[in-house]
């Protein structure tokens, strides 16, 4: 039955966005924001994003502040008691993003029954649900502001709110997989879950993979497999998985399915429909509405947007949301492009605001992420984790791109890896290319191998251990480049 919803919103995906449009300003129209923008008499989606402006969160911050001291029909029209906590990788300050039982079952339970669909017609013999699904989520706590008020990661949002039959089939049990403390978290759910049946894991590569180490040396194992020989499918999103492949490959031992999904604070936005596919499905019926920016209208006074009959592929998108949770013309601060048109499918290309643009390279973090993994191929080397920034003109010399790479194993010849990550992004970005000519404007980049362990304790000095917290891959600034660097050199001493 599923199945034939599913066929029927991926056929007609811009009359499903039209309903989903339609429900929402109808749902909203009698609270304090719809009253505002007149939802009552907006019948198209021309009026609405005539009379709608565009938000950042800052715009809508102020109305998530009164919600979250217990104000009701402020942004969406049934009590909000939950709400995702989401932070910068650069920032100290944390959004918060409401989670109404509606986008929780209309959005992210429904599109996870989706994914679970999909994998099941690709796999029909699959034994997925015959163990243990291991979660690597994050933390949740009490609001201070008013105690019916909760907020916390997503994932930890998603596990207090999961219906009774998501708590038989998740590893390990709630108090553990919810608890703030990350090192100490990662042996428990070690401890825990190495005596498990597991079958599936879903979580952020990086944490991923300390913890599947961690549990190899518990049990004096080489790889996963010898574990948990039952283990089928690992579930990734949050940062591209490219750089992570040949690392999961290794560590687990054995052929498993992957599968991509993008399930953001705001919503679950897309995912896989198999695991050979080279984009992820969008959601069109799931309780947001889309529009997309194209990036270079961003910080115009009048940004243009379009709906998805107007997208072309390969073109970086900002996308906007409009939420069954109360965001209304919302802009994620994500990148995308479109990889398929019938149907829409996306890949997550990097963030609108962590790029490196200094020189009018436009280098996005899927250039960096496929250029470091070809870099790594052609050299043997195992990247962990990566950051990079410009460092600029000055009166003795040009520009360049500085780089901190961490390596699970580091090449052989550093200089070599420098020079085919330089190649590599020659080949994928014109631009770069061109600003590279004859070292005109940027010479070669300067990398520097960084020790094991070093940008882990640049997020524990941030207080951004664990969950969906990510170091930022590129940046136009060099404030958290600069910070990492005297962590390594502090180290060196």
């Amino acid at each position: 039955m599923r199945l034939w919803r599913i066929e029927k919103w991926i056929n007609h995906p811009v009359a499903a966005q039209r309903e989903v449009l339609q429900n929402l300003v109808t749902t909203a129209q009698y609270t304090e924001f719809g009253k505002k923008y007149q939802f009552s008499k907006l019948f198209t989606v021309k009026e609405y994003k005539k009379k709608v402006p565009i938000h950042e969160y800052d715009d809508i911050k102020p109305y998530i502040l009164r919600m979250m001291e217990g104000e009701e029909n402020i942004l969406w029209n049934t009590p909000v008691k939950w709400f995702a906590k989401s932070s910068g990788t650069t920032s100290d300050k944390s959004k918060f993003i409401p989670i109404s039982e509606e986008i929780l079952y209309e959005n992210h339970f429904q599109a996870t029954k989706d994914v679970l669909s999909n994998y099941y017609k690709n796999f029909p013999s699959s034994d997925l649900l015959t163990g243990k699904g291991l979660v690597v989520g994050g933390s949740h706590q009490i609001s201070k502001l008013n105690h019916e008020i909760q907020y916390g990661d997503l994932s930890a949002v998603l596990m207090q709110n999961s219906p009774f039959w998501g708590q038989w089939l998740r590893t390990p049990e709630l108090s553990v997989a919810l608890m703030d403390e990350w090192e100490n978290k990662i042996e428990k759910l070690a401890q825990i879950t190495a005596n498990e049946n597991v079958t599936s894991i879903a979580g952020v590569p990086t944490w991923t993979l300390i913890l599947l180490k961690r549990i190899m040396e518990i049990k004096g194992k080489s790889s996963i497999s010898e574990v948990w020989p039952n283990l089928e499918l690992y579930i990734n999103g949050g940062v591209s998985f490219v750089p992570y492949k040949d690392q999961f490959d290794k560590i687990i031992g054995k052929k498993i399915n992957y599968l991509e999904i993008y399930n953001a604070s705001e919503g679950f936005i897309a995912g896989q429909q198999s695991p050979d596919d080279d984009g992820m499905l969008l959601f069109t019926e799931h309780g947001i509405f889309y529009e997309f920016m194209p990036v270079e209208e961003y910080g115009k006074p009048n940004p243009q947007t379009m709906g998805l009959k107007d997208v072309e592929i390969g073109k970086h998108y900002a996308p906007l949301v409009s939420t069954a949770g109360g965001l209304w013309r919302y802009l994620i601060g994500d990148t995308i492009k479109f990889t398929h048109l019938n149907p829409y499918k996306i890949v997550v290309s990097g963030r609108l605001k962590h790029y490196m643009n200094a020189f009018g390279e436009e280098v996005m973090v899927d250039n960096s992420d496929k250029a470091i993994a070809i870099a790594s191929e052609k050299t043997g080397a195992v990247v962990s984790d990566y950051t990079a920034a410009p460092v600029y003109f000055s009166d003795s010399s040009n520009g360049a791109h500085e780089w901190l790479v961490e390596f699970d194993r580091p090449p052989d010849n550093l200089d070599r890896f420098t020079e085919e990550l330089d190649i590599a992004l020659k080949t994928i970005n014109s631009d770069y290319e061109a600003k590279r000519h004859k070292n005109i404007a940027l010479r070669l980049p300067i990398l520097h191998a960084l020790p094991r362990g070093t940008f882990t304790n640049w997020m524990r000095s941030k207080g951004k251990l664990g969950g969906q917290h990510k170091v930022p891959r590129l940046s136009n600034e060099r404030t958290a480049l600069e910070e990492i660097l005297l962590i390594w050199k502090g180290g060196k001493q």
